[in-house]
């Protein structure tokens, strides 16, 4: 056991073995037929909708990661200290981070096709004549989800990048220009960690059919 669960990669392989057990109990105990389960439209809606929350919890893992435990702690790090986090632990976490941002909306949208809801959900239930809170409640969900990946894209990563003269590809950057790069990438982490919030209480609600009236 300690030599499977000390390799990172072995540990997620036995994660998944462990879910296709119980997936093989599932299809025994309620008599299913395999050939039916895997050639109908709605298992395979669920296995999207089950990668889309693994990614999304790495995600968001990370987001919090970053904004609850590094970020307040790097200045409590002595400076020759620092440099362990910023040249090692940041770039693979920042690697992470970007490729399960971009996994969870893939997916998401994805999920979304797969279930014939994108147009309505996008639209915020529009298409509908505005008559299913649950779709609105998911669209502003993914119109969220969709803004903290284009800020993790296109605003944290390229200013990560230079702040931490990640693979050395902004040697000639000036401190005063790095400490600029780092307080970008910094409010738009913060923005993401705010607007992650409301994101899933969307996603969460957007799944209630019960008549609240």
């Amino acid at each position: 056991m300690a030599g499977l669960l000390s390799n990172l990669r072995n540990t997620l392989i036995a994660g998944f073995v462990l879910a296709l057990v119980v997936f093989v109990i599932f299809i025994v105990m309620g008599g299913y037929s395999l050939s039916a389960i895997l050639g109908g439209e709605q298992f395979w809606g669920f296995v999207v909708r089950w990668l889309h929350v693994v990614f999304g919890i790495l995600w968001i893992g990370l987001l919090y990661y970053f904004n609850v435990v590094q970020m307040p702690m790097m200045p409590k790090i002595p400076d020759d200290q620092k440099p362990a986090v910023s040249k090692f632990i940041a770039p693979e976490a920042l690697w992470y981070f970007r490729w399960a941002a971009m996994g969870t909306m893939v997916l998401g949208v994805l999920l979304a096709l797969i279930n014939r809801y994108f147009l309505d959900a996008m639209t915020l239930g529009a298409t509908q004549g505005f008559v299913s809170a649950q779709t609105t409640l998911i669209g502003i969900g993914m119109w969220l989800g969709l803004i903290m990946w284009f800020n993790v894209w296109f605003v944290i990563w390229p200013n990560q990048q230079r702040a931490l003269n990640i693979d050395n590809k902004f040697p000639d950057l000036s401190k005063d220009q790095k400490a600029g790069h780092a307080r970008t990438a910094m409010l738009f982490s913060r923005t993401n960690f705010m607007l992650s919030i409301p994101m899933l209480f969307c996603m969460v609600g957007g799944g209630i059919n019960a008549n609240l009236g």
